[in-house]
């Protein structure tokens, strides 16, 4: 009569076999979620950033009417501004949208709002300082100290 089913040898060298593919997998998946977590930050200020230099530009030319929601030098006051939008200055009326929402920072604690995620600059803020000065919204940056993949510091993007 024929014994079916595993030895305890084949069963051990299975084991092994998939442990060794684990300990391969585990960290390209890891470095694959940290890339596209990445790939978002570099989206998310690359958006907020246009979003700050139209407004900049639009106050230039004169189409931000004078009020609180840009400083002496024709930043918005807060990220909110750019979402909440400012008088179109038309005479039909409406309002200029800079941002639908300000994006979600890939990095940071989820449960925070996306307007508390990220490290604001003023205009006025020296460059090596990273305490925001409040007159008005020049940058954002992310507040981690963490390198990338490509040994770059977050917080220098």
């Amino acid at each position: 009569m024929a014994v079916r089913g595993f030895s305890l040898v084949e069963m051990l060298v299975s084991v092994m076999i998939l442990g060794i593919l684990a300990v391969v997998a585990l960290p390209q998946y890891q470095n694959q979620v940290r890339r596209e977590k990445e790939q978002d930050l570099r989206e998310a200020l690359r958006t907020v950033r246009t979003a700050i230099d139209a407004f900049h530009e639009d106050w230039k030319q004169g189409r931000i009417p004078p009020g609180g929601l840009a400083s002496e030098n024709g930043y918005p006051v807060s990220l909110a501004v750019l979402v909440n939008g400012v008088d179109a200055g038309t005479l039909e009326g409406g309002r200029r949208y800079y941002l639908r929402r300000v994006p979600r920072n890939p990095f940071a604690d989820p449960t925070l709002p996306n307007l508390e995620q990220w490290q604001l600059r003023s205009y006025q803020d020296e460059p090596d300082n990273s305490r925001w000065g409040r007159q008005d919204v020049y940058d954002i940056r992310v507040a981690i100290e963490e390198s990338a993949l490509d040994g770059s510091c977050y917080c220098d993007w």
